[in-house]
């Protein structure tokens, strides 16, 4: 059956500015990181892309080596999009990224080398099976490319017309700084950046923030349920169909389900009970409650996740008292994968 997509689709959901672009994007988009590869069915992936859109979230978010197997996320999608997608697509907001390993050899392990950033968007394009990205991301800091040779590299992609908008995932501060003036120098300006983000993970929070301000750059958090610890799933032990149990559900690691963690999450179960809300509701609003976050990038496997994810924007704004509150339990739970790049190692 055909897809028609809701009427009322843009009517659920804000919009918030990138930075001092001309792009907004939903306050929530959708990130085909796990549950878009092939282990996951079809059906599946088409009833959860359905369901985000007609709810308004026009943003999907992906990388080479999302999956399982690695590139089977952008084949998967690359597939919907034709089938139920390809009358909207100027409506969708499509992002990939290159950065990590994903193919044999030297020139396929990952970095910020020009040979391998722009053999890997060649390859994204032809498996989404479109002629441009929207955004076109560097998905992490590689010190061991210069940094003029990524930059250089990423404003090509913006030259050649397969990206409209380049961002960064992943990078300290300084280097973000460093690869904004660096990409002015090619007169492409860094849209967006796309950090690790959640109650336990505050990293963003010392100097990141502040940079992406003054760039005029948007911010997009992935993670910000910490891969489903800060949901109500984790709250009474491992359920069996839990991510760690899953293929390609390693990177939720067992230490990450600390007791200390666990009981973090218990009480701030308890905050969210108090507002009416679900603990990934409590979470989603206390991600966004920044205005420089343009966008919090959640993963769904069922579609009522992602319909109670997009409830947390019907939500009040914290109160100064609930803040203080949060900030009890909202401490560093040591579930950063990503803090190597972020601190300028690999």
């Amino acid at each position: 059956m055909t897809y028609l997509a809701a009427p009322a689709r843009y009517d659920a959901i804000p919009y918030r500015r990138v930075g001092r672009s001309g792009l907004v994007l939903p306050a929530i988009s959708l990130g085909l990181w796990h549950n878009f590869g092939d282990s996951t069915p079809i059906d599946v992936q088409r009833k959860l892309l359905r369901t985000a859109f007609d709810l308004g979230i026009n943003h999907f978010d992906l990388a080479n080596n999302y999956g399982p197997p690695y590139g089977s996320a952008e084949i998967n999608f690359g597939r919907l999009l034709r089938e139920d997608f390809k009358a909207y697509r100027d409506e969708l907001i499509i992002s990939s990224k290159a950065g990590w390993d994903m193919w044999p050899g030297p020139y396929g392990q990952g970095g910020g080398s020009r040979k391998y950033v722009l053999a890997s968007l060649d390859q994204s394009l032809k498996r989404l099976g479109v002629d441009y990205v929207d955004i076109f991301y560097s998905h992490r800091f590689d010190p061991h490319t210069p940094l003029e040779e990524t930059a250089s590299a990423l404003a090509q992609a913006v030259q050649q017309g397969k990206a409209l908008y380049i961002g960064i995932s992943s990078y300290s501060a300084g280097k973000t700084r460093e690869i904004a003036a660096l990409l002015r120098e090619w007169k492409v300006p860094l849209l967006i950046h796309q950090p690790a983000y959640n109650l336990f993970n505050r990293w963003i929070e010392k100097d990141l923030l502040s940079a992406t301000e003054d760039l005029g750059a948007g911010v997009i958090a992935f993670t910000p349920l910490a891969q489903g610890l800060l949901t109500d799933k984790y709250l009474s032990g491992i359920p069996a169909d839990a991510r760690i149990n899953r293929p390609g559900g390693g990177s939720l690691k067992q230490e990450h389900l600390s007791d200390a963690n666990v009981e973090r999450a218990r009480a701030l179960n308890k905050i969210a009970q108090r507002r009416g809300q679900s603990l990934a509701q409590l979470a989603l609003t206390w991600t966004l409650r920044d205005p420089r976050v343009s966008s919090a990038l959640i993963g769904a496997s069922r579609p009522e996740q992602i319909i109670d994810n997009v409830a947390a924007l019907a939500h009040a704004p914290l109160s100064a008292e609930e803040l203080a509150e949060i900030d009890k339990y909202a401490v560093e739970g040591g579930v950063n994968l990503w803090e190597k790049p972020s601190t300028d190692f690999a």
